[in-house]
Protein backbone atom coordinates (compact mmCIF):
# COMPACT_ATOMS: atom_id res chain seq x y z
CA UNK A 1 0.00 0.00 0.00
CA UNK A 2 0.98 3.70 -1.41
CA UNK A 3 1.81 5.67 1.91
CA UNK A 4 2.19 9.15 0.46
CA UNK A 5 -0.52 9.29 -2.11
CA UNK A 6 -0.89 12.85 -3.50
CA UNK A 7 -4.32 13.99 -4.31
CA UNK A 8 -6.31 17.81 -3.85
CA UNK A 9 -8.25 20.25 -5.37
CA UNK A 10 -4.61 20.81 -6.73
CA UNK A 11 -2.46 18.38 -7.22
CA UNK A 12 1.02 18.58 -5.63
CA UNK A 13 3.67 19.77 -7.77
CA UNK A 14 6.30 17.43 -6.12
CA UNK A 15 7.81 15.52 -8.59
CA UNK A 16 8.78 12.81 -6.27
CA UNK A 17 5.31 11.80 -4.91
CA UNK A 18 4.19 9.09 -6.89
CA UNK A 19 1.32 10.09 -8.88
CA UNK A 20 -1.96 8.00 -7.97
CA UNK A 21 -5.65 9.38 -8.07
CA UNK A 22 -6.42 7.18 -4.10
CA UNK A 23 -9.10 8.75 -2.58
CA UNK A 24 -8.34 9.27 1.52
CA UNK A 25 -9.23 6.75 3.49
CA UNK A 26 -10.99 6.71 7.15
CA UNK A 27 -7.54 7.30 9.60
CA UNK A 28 -5.39 8.42 6.75
CA UNK A 29 -2.90 11.54 7.91
CA UNK A 30 -3.52 14.45 5.19
CA UNK A 31 -0.48 16.59 4.62
CA UNK A 32 -1.76 20.34 3.20
CA UNK A 33 1.05 22.43 1.84
CA UNK A 34 0.76 25.60 2.92
CA UNK A 35 2.57 28.40 1.33
CA UNK A 36 4.99 28.39 4.44
CA UNK A 37 4.63 25.48 6.07
CA UNK A 38 2.64 21.93 5.93
CA UNK A 39 -0.91 21.78 8.17
CA UNK A 40 -2.33 18.52 8.19
CA UNK A 41 -5.43 16.93 9.20
CA UNK A 42 -6.63 13.47 9.62
CA UNK A 43 -9.48 12.24 7.04
CA UNK A 44 -12.57 10.68 8.62
CA UNK A 45 -14.67 9.97 5.68
CA UNK A 46 -17.15 11.82 2.82
CA UNK A 47 -15.18 14.88 2.44
CA UNK A 48 -14.53 15.26 6.20
CA UNK A 49 -11.38 16.22 8.12
CA UNK A 50 -10.74 16.78 11.72
CA UNK A 51 -7.80 19.75 12.33
CA UNK A 52 -6.97 22.07 14.61
CA UNK A 53 -8.10 26.06 14.21
CA UNK A 54 -6.86 28.99 15.54
CA UNK A 55 -9.50 29.72 18.95
CA UNK A 56 -9.99 33.40 17.90
CA UNK A 57 -10.77 33.36 14.21
CA UNK A 58 -13.73 32.16 11.97
CA UNK A 59 -13.82 29.00 10.49
CA UNK A 60 -12.84 30.74 7.22
CA UNK A 61 -10.22 32.87 8.24
CA UNK A 62 -8.38 29.79 10.28
CA UNK A 63 -8.41 27.51 7.04
CA UNK A 64 -5.15 29.13 5.47
CA UNK A 65 -4.08 31.36 8.78
CA UNK A 66 -0.47 31.53 9.16
CA UNK A 67 -1.34 32.82 12.71
CA UNK A 68 -2.18 29.44 14.02
CA UNK A 69 1.20 28.64 13.79
CA UNK A 70 2.16 31.73 16.81
CA UNK A 71 -1.30 30.36 18.87
CA UNK A 72 -1.45 29.06 21.89
CA UNK A 73 -4.55 27.76 21.94
CA UNK A 74 -6.36 25.79 19.41
CA UNK A 75 -9.86 24.34 18.87
CA UNK A 76 -10.71 20.92 16.68
CA UNK A 77 -13.00 21.14 13.80
CA UNK A 78 -14.48 19.13 11.76
CA UNK A 79 -14.34 20.55 8.22
CA UNK A 80 -14.52 19.76 4.21
CA UNK A 81 -11.19 18.20 3.21
CA UNK A 82 -11.88 21.05 -0.18
CA UNK A 83 -12.47 23.98 1.74
CA UNK A 84 -9.30 23.30 4.36
CA UNK A 85 -7.33 22.84 1.21
CA UNK A 86 -8.49 25.71 -0.91
CA UNK A 87 -5.79 26.52 -3.74
CA UNK A 88 -2.91 24.38 -2.12
CA UNK A 89 -2.28 20.73 -2.67
CA UNK A 90 -2.41 18.24 -0.12
CA UNK A 91 -1.39 14.42 0.00
CA UNK A 92 -1.94 11.14 2.15
CA UNK A 93 0.85 10.84 3.98
CA UNK A 94 0.65 8.18 6.85
CA UNK A 95 4.81 8.23 6.19
CA UNK A 96 4.88 7.16 10.15
CA UNK A 97 3.33 3.89 9.50
CA UNK A 98 6.23 1.84 9.50
CA UNK A 99 7.53 3.00 12.62
CA UNK A 100 4.29 3.40 14.27
CA UNK A 101 1.17 1.20 14.35
CA UNK A 102 -2.08 2.71 13.39
CA UNK A 103 -4.91 1.80 15.97
CA UNK A 104 -7.68 0.20 14.58
CA UNK A 105 -9.53 2.58 12.19
CA UNK A 106 -13.07 2.87 14.66
CA UNK A 107 -10.79 3.93 17.76
CA UNK A 108 -9.13 6.59 15.65
CA UNK A 109 -12.52 8.18 14.07
CA UNK A 110 -13.89 7.86 17.76
CA UNK A 111 -10.89 9.96 19.56
CA UNK A 112 -11.31 12.09 16.83
CA UNK A 113 -14.77 12.67 16.79
CA UNK A 114 -14.82 12.87 20.65
CA UNK A 115 -12.38 16.01 20.64
CA UNK A 116 -14.48 18.08 17.90
CA UNK A 117 -15.16 21.67 18.87
CA UNK A 118 -13.00 21.27 22.21
CA UNK A 119 -10.13 23.66 23.01
CA UNK A 120 -7.01 22.41 22.74
CA UNK A 121 -3.45 23.94 23.87
CA UNK A 122 -1.01 24.09 20.94
CA UNK A 123 2.45 25.04 20.82
CA UNK A 124 4.31 24.95 17.68
CA UNK A 125 7.28 22.24 18.93
CA UNK A 126 5.73 20.32 20.94
CA UNK A 127 1.63 20.13 20.28
CA UNK A 128 1.04 20.79 17.00
CA UNK A 129 -1.21 20.09 14.11
CA UNK A 130 0.88 17.28 13.05
CA UNK A 131 1.04 15.96 16.86
CA UNK A 132 -2.55 16.09 17.09
CA UNK A 133 -3.68 13.94 14.34
CA UNK A 134 -0.62 11.24 14.55
CA UNK A 135 -1.51 11.10 18.58
CA UNK A 136 -5.33 10.19 16.73
CA UNK A 137 -3.95 7.87 14.14
CA UNK A 138 -0.88 6.11 16.17
CA UNK A 139 -1.56 6.77 19.74
CA UNK A 140 1.16 8.88 20.53
CA UNK A 141 1.79 12.18 18.58
CA UNK A 142 4.91 12.63 15.97
CA UNK A 143 5.74 15.70 14.28
CA UNK A 144 8.68 15.34 12.09
CA UNK A 145 8.58 19.35 11.08
CA UNK A 146 8.74 20.09 14.76
CA UNK A 147 12.00 17.77 14.87
CA UNK A 148 13.33 19.47 12.10
CA UNK A 149 12.53 23.10 13.41
CA UNK A 150 14.04 22.22 17.09
CA UNK A 151 17.17 20.82 15.28
CA UNK A 152 17.48 23.85 13.54
CA UNK A 153 16.93 26.17 16.86
CA UNK A 154 19.51 24.39 18.09
CA UNK A 155 22.32 24.76 15.27
CA UNK A 156 21.47 28.52 15.38
CA UNK A 157 21.72 28.92 19.24
CA UNK A 158 25.15 26.76 19.30
CA UNK A 159 26.70 28.46 16.42
CA UNK A 160 25.37 32.33 17.97
CA UNK A 161 27.32 30.64 21.50
CA UNK A 162 30.42 29.91 19.01
CA UNK A 163 30.52 33.06 17.02
CA UNK A 164 30.17 34.96 21.31
CA UNK A 165 33.14 32.69 22.61
CA UNK A 166 35.06 33.47 19.41
CA UNK A 167 34.17 37.43 19.72
CA UNK A 168 34.85 37.41 23.65
CA UNK A 169 38.41 35.86 22.83
CA UNK A 170 39.26 37.87 19.53
CA UNK A 171 37.88 40.60 22.09
CA UNK A 172 40.45 40.17 24.92
CA UNK A 173 43.41 39.79 22.77
CA UNK A 174 42.66 43.14 21.61
CA UNK A 175 42.37 44.42 24.68
CA UNK A 176 45.56 43.63 26.23
CA UNK A 177 47.81 46.21 27.13
CA UNK A 178 50.94 44.80 25.09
Amino acid sequence: MDKQRPNSAMASSDPDLPDTSSEPQPGDLIEIFRPAYQHWALYLGDGYIINLTPVDESQAAAMSSVKSVFSRKAVVRMQLLKEVVGNDSYRVNNKYDDNHTPLPVCEIIQRAQALIDQEVSYDLLGSNCEHFVTLLRYGEGVSEQASRAIGAISMVTAAASAFSVLGLINTRSRNRPF
